[in-house]
């Protein structure tokens, strides 16, 4: 005890930072409930293939074969081939793709909002100028016309979601960067002689973090959606399994066999629901304005 003070062992120590952040995080029972779901839904499709080794492009009984049949736990498509083991195969490709997306996304947004919003003047012109001519494209149209101009593998696919989607991330980042450029620690390490790239990436990125983490987090899922998208459309890749490539090639049978259709939408649903969750719980325990809601 301090000063005698009864009550000063009864306080608890202070946590730090991201002590506080995790404690937040922790309470937000959504979002715990969001990452269980997601790190569920990587582990299986992560285990599963070795688990249910089968190929989902054999052909394993016949076409349209309702689940439950021949021990076929989710009946089979238009082909006859399991739709259990696209599923399991299918959710690599397409978290793949969706993580490659969104790093090119953030890769591309975090570097012009970062130059946009610390140099400002013609530099932060230029570049908003840019921003601005990507951000009023119709993304889903721009991503067909780069898939469909340069081959529909899941590298281009990543590649083109990545180049459409980076304007929010740089808007992000250009207002980050203005707000922070003229603090104190700012000013004091430009006063010691650092260098405008160190200033940039070790001295105020780290600080504009936060915000930027919660966006490339709600990224991932936006970059699933697009997969499946184009998927649907008939520009994925034939040769990879993935969930949005099921969805494509058996809608025409949605009536005949919903299963087709339902099992891989519903874990594209699922997905994107846990990672729009994780999202959520990761804003309010990185904005100190949302800590005492």
């Amino acid at each position: 005890m301090s000063n005698g003070d009864p009550l000063g062992a009864q306080l608890p120590p202070p946590r730090s930072p991201a002590g506080e952040a995790l404690h937040m995080f922790c309470r937000n029972y959504a979002a715990l409930a969001g990452l269980v779901m997601l790190i569920a839904i990587v582990t299986v499709t992560l285990v599963g293939p070795y688990i249910y080794p089968v190929d989902p492009f054999d052909i394993v009984w016949a076409p349209l074969s309702a689940p439950g049949e021949e021990g076929l736990w989710m009946g089979t498509d238009y082909l006859g081939r399991d739709i259990l083991a696209g599923m399991l195969h299918g959710g690599r490709a397409t978290l793949a793709v969706a993580v490659s997306a969104a790093s090119i996304t953030v890769l591309i947004g975090i570097s012009v909002g970062a130059l946009a919003g610390f140099y400002r003047g013609w530099v932060d012109e230029v570049l908003m100028r840019i921003t601005e001519f990507f951000q009023v494209l119709p993304t889903l149209l721009f991503a067909m016309v780069l898939v469909g101009l340069f081959g529909a593998s899941l590298e281009m696919i990543a590649i083109a979601i990545g180049i459409v989607s980076w304007t929010s991330v740089a808007r992000l980042a250009r207002a980050e960067f203005l707000k922070l450029r003229e603090l104190e620690y700012v000013r004091a390490a430009r006063s010691l002689g650092a260098s405008n790239s160190r200033i940039i990436w070790l001295v105020i990125l780290p600080n504009a973090l936060p915000p930027l983490i919660v966006q490339s987090a709600l990224i991932v899922g936006v970059a699933i959606l697009f997969e499946a998208g184009l998927s649907f459309l008939g520009l994925g890749d034939p040769n990879v399994m993935s969930w949005g490539l099921m969805i494509g090639s058996n809608r025409e049978s949605i009536f005949d066999a919903w299963w087709g259709v339902t099992f891989p939408g519903l874990i594209i649903f699922l997905t994107v629901l846990s990672i729009s969750l994780i999202g959520d719980g990761l804003n309010d325990a990185l904005n100190p304005k949302l800590r005492e809601r």
